[in-house]
């Protein structure tokens, strides 16, 4: 512990180059939102305005839970380095939630008039479409740059990188993180994670960070129902989506596994599997649109799926963990998932 205060002290005596900004007034830029800020997230807004504004590189992580409104405190302390003429680089862990934050951002873009000039960068981008994106990236036409794990490559230069913000943070590495991060000269650093971390665990995985809670949801945020059931449940749990279904929602259900084998012992052999259980699905919900999705799919294929259940082309997707990394369908209302004793209780949440 001693070791990680030096280390956090030392941080804040580091200069950087790209701080401080003072310019721009976010009171003016909240009345044109469509939503009023939770007082939660304007505290966590104002902690990393300050660290922003205070001349010395920022290294805060904002923890809240699922639907707590996370990435528009990012958007927002983007927009701050943005409009003082810098860049910043966004990070998620998969290329369906970076997709999804660009689109976020183009539409805010549109809809408000900020200062963005976003562009996306992925790993199944054609190599024309990813050399364009590098080349406004150096340049610094592009001052939003949004992305995977391809933000990190050694091709991608930038012109200056003052901030550096990683979605689901615990999805990656610390060299990785590190690796963006060094892209830049001492680049301020914003980490964002739904996990909920016991307090002594939080002091010694981060106690180099400054902390953020947002513990307040958006008005609009219904309570969530939560239970646990046995399997013979099931098929008062396939009515309860079935209902949901024809009232215009979606819904999800995971399994730990994508396809069963013999092989693998009659412990594996017992747990649910994402194939198996489409088909389960299809016969015992006629009618209903049923779609499978999991890590062993290419990313293209992966992203049309997601691409047509935000679209409300799929009813109930069954899937694996791929999709614990925050991607946001509003309009799903319920997730089953199968064999719950077979996941971590970070996935679980």
């Amino acid at each position: 512990l001693l070791a990680v205060g030096i280390r956090k002290l030392r941080s804040r005596r580091e200069d950087c180059s790209c701080a401080p900004y003072g310019d721009l007034d976010l009171t003016a830029f909240y009345g044109k939102l469509s939503f009023d800020l939770t007082g939660a997230q304007r505290r966590a807004i104002g902690e990393a305005v300050t660290d922003l504004c205070s001349g010395t590189p920022m290294n805060r992580l904002v923890q809240g839970d699922v639907g707590s409104g996370k990435t528009i405190l990012a958007l927002l302390a983007l927009l701050t380095v943005a409009a003082a003429g810098y860049q910043g680089a966004l990070m998620a862990p998969t290329e369906v939630l970076a997709a999804q934050h660009f689109e976020t951002v183009r539409d805010y873009v549109e809809k408000y008039g900020l200062a963005f000039r976003p562009v996306l960068l992925t790993g199944s981008m054609s190599a024309r479409e990813k050399r364009r994106a590098r080349e406004e990236i150096e340049s610094g036409e592009a001052n939003l740059v949004i992305g995977t794990h391809a933000l990190i490559q050694e091709a991608v230069c930038y012109r200056a990188l003052a901030l550096v913000v990683t979605d689901e943070q615990h999805r990656f590495g610390v060299r990785q993180r590190e690796h963006l991060a060094e892209k830049g000269d001492s680049p301020h650093v914003l980490v964002m994670s739904a996990t909920p971390i016991p307090r002594t665990l939080a002091i010694i995985l981060y106690g180099d960070l400054s902390i953020s809670v947002v513990d307040e949801l958006p008005a609009s945020r219904l309570p969530i129902k939560n239970c646990v059931v046995g399997t013979a449940y099931r098929p008062k749990a396939y009515k309860f989506i079935a209902g949901e279904v024809a009232g215009g929602r979606q819904a999800y259900v995971i399994c730990p596994q994508v396809e069963g084998d013999p092989e693998d012992g009659p412990e594996m052999a017992s747990m649910e599997n994402v194939m198996d259980y489409s088909e389960k699905l299809r016969e015992a919900l006629p009618g209903i649109r049923v779609a499978s999705l999991h890590g062993k799919m290419r990313p293209g294929d992966k992203n049309k799926i997601m691409e047509d259940f935000a679209a409300r082309s799929i009813d109930v997707l069954v899937s694996t963990t791929v999709v614990e990394v925050g991607i946001n369908v509003p309009n799903a209302t319920v997730m089953m998932v199968e064999n719950a004793e077979r996941f971590g209780l970070a996935q679980l949440h």
